[in-house]
């Protein structure tokens, strides 16, 4: 997942999130973080900028009191804050952050895991909106299906290299789209909700050298 610092700028206007991005490296945090229902309200809040426990209610099939309860625990632990105007279910939520990373990797086990939980949880609900698309596509219009892409590419790299071609990626979608997430002033007419899902990770560890295929000198069997 993307790492960047979120900074401290602050927003043009009231309805805009403070940070650009947010990372996650505390246990805690990580683990209060790990819930289905918590998860899909951020994601709500996302695409739909401010609401109520009602409106996210009926959004994702839970009840007001269930929205209510997480948006505290996640407001808690500084996802969330009230936007401002209305009272009880009736207060409207934002987020704090236009988007959050959380490294895989930790020194700390306890992080480690953590992390492992709360990556398969989000992984889960993206590879299952994938599955979604994949099954009602065809209710899209020629344009878009035609858009949409599904690619497999396989080359070998370096560590150095993988870390390297990821965060181009990175900074590629983050420097020409990122911004229309939080300004709706900034899409163009028919601009829709597009997510862009990318796996990288060696499917077998490196030959050692001298291996078959490895490109290092097969050791001699002793023969003259």
């Amino acid at each position: 997942m993307t790492v960047e610092d979120p900074g401290s700028s602050q927003p043009s206007s009231d309805q805009e999130p403070r940070h650009k991005l947010r990372t996650i490296t505390d246990a805690r945090t990580l683990r209060a973080l790990a819930h289905p229902v918590r998860i899909a309200l951020l994601e709500e809040l996302v695409l739909g900028g401010a609401l109520t426990a009602t409106e996210l209610g009926e959004r994702i099939g839970e009840s007001p009191t269930t929205c209510s309860f997480h948006l505290r625990q996640l407001a808690k632990y500084g996802f969330v804050e009230e936007a401002g105007g209305g009272k009880g279910r009736a207060r409207p939520w934002r987020l704090t952050s236009i988007g959050m990373s959380f490294p895989s990797t930790h020194d700390d086990p306890a992080t480690e895991l953590a992390a492992s939980v709360l990556s398969r949880l989000v992984w889960d609900r993206q590879i299952d909106r994938y599955r979604t698309w994949v099954e009602n596509k065809a209710a899209y219009p020629r344009a878009w299906r035609d858009a949409a892409d599904e690619s497999e590419y396989l080359f070998y790299l370096t560590p150095a290299e993988l870390k390297k071609l990821n965060q181009e990626i990175t900074d590629l979608v983050l420097a020409q789209y990122q911004g229309r997430l939080a300004d709706p002033a900034q899409r163009p007419p028919g601009s829709a909700p597009v997510e862009l899902l990318t796996f990288s990770f060696p499917i077998r560890l490196p030959e050692a050298e001298g291996e078959p295929g490895s490109g290092g000198e097969t050791p001699s069997d002793g023969a003259g």
